[in-house]
């Protein structure tokens, strides 16, 4: 896997690309069943999801900035269950 470098404000660096080797780990709330499963590989600048019902690699998996997953993860933490 490859990583791109962003730079404080979010904007691409130059391509630099970097071997990553990701380690995935499943969500806290992820079912026993397997049904509702998503992992996430933590990177220094990206963190990529991606759905692991499907077998590794053969499923789509997406990467954001870390910045952005900050924000995502703080903005669920603070929406209403419902």
């Amino acid at each position: 896997m490859h990583e791109l470098h962003y730079g404080n404000d979010g904007a691409a660096l130059k391509a630099i690309r970097t071997e990553v080797t990701l380690v995935w780990r499943k969500s806290s709330y992820s079912d026993e069943e397997g049904d509702l499963c998503v992992e996430i590989a933590a990177c220094p600048a990206t963190v990529h999801v991606r759905d692991s019902k499907l077998a590794p690699s053969a499923g789509p998996q997406f990467a954001v900035a870390a910045p952005a997953w900050v924000a995502f993860v703080a903005y669920v933490h603070a929406s209403p269950v419902g």
